[in-house]
């Protein structure tokens, strides 16, 4: 499976809504505080506008919406993966993301044979509190010889002078939440992301 090298998380359909028109490939639609009818209909939104413009949707966390709305793909924390039911989301045919952030976390992950791992934060992010230190270009080195062939994904910190060295360490995808979403344009940022990623596509 090959994931395209932007990768988009934004916590409404709103903002897929505004970003996609631009060329985005791939977007996770991350949203931590909205009860489950508002969820299912930002969810239902999210990939009727993902279908118009031929981008793949990942759902963050809520799985169980995930399937009754027929996406197919999802990304789970590590919390949110010891509960959900792997089994469930393979027979339904969806695909599936994981976190890491440390060697037993990746462990776990790869015992779930996910669709791709991702590693952060790379570096300082300003997104959540963060009980792990800045991973580095060369621990996205590490994680690639580790999981290869399974596409990783670098998150945390990220912007576009920094997408060099990202992928010269062999991420194969880079997220970005911050540096789009609070930019005071960010369909310019948004524009500049895909542009900066064209040689990796």
């Amino acid at each position: 499976m090959k994931l395209d090298p932007f990768y988009l998380i934004v916590d409404s359909a709103a903002w897929i809504e505004r970003l996609l028109p631009l060329g985005v490939r791939l977007v996770q639609l991350r949203i931590k505080t909205v009860d489950e009818a508002g969820l299912r209909a930002e969810i239902r939104k999210a990939k009727a506008l993902c279908a118009q413009h031929h981008c793949q949707l990942i759902v963050n966390d809520h799985w169980r919406l995930a399937i009754e709305e027929g996406c197919d793909f999802v990304h789970l924390g590590q919390e949110n993966l010891q509960t959900a039911d792997r089994s469930r989301i393979r027979v339904a045919g969806v695909r599936l993301g994981l976190s890491t952030h440390d060697d037993i976390e990746l462990q776990t992950a790869m015992a779930a044979a996910p669709d791709y791992i991702a590693l952060g934060p790379i570096y300082p992010t300003i997104l959540k509190t963060m009980k792990w230190a800045p991973q580095g270009l060369e621990r996205i080195s590490e994680w690639k010889r580790r999981v290869a062939p399974i596409p990783l994904v670098a998150i945390g910190g990220l912007n576009p002078d920094r997408l060099n060295g990202v992928f010269a360490a062999d991420a194969d995808s880079a997220a970005v939440v911050t540096d789009i979403t609070l930019d005071a344009d960010p369909e310019a940022r948004t524009r500049e992301w895909i542009e900066k990623t064209e040689r990796w596509r």
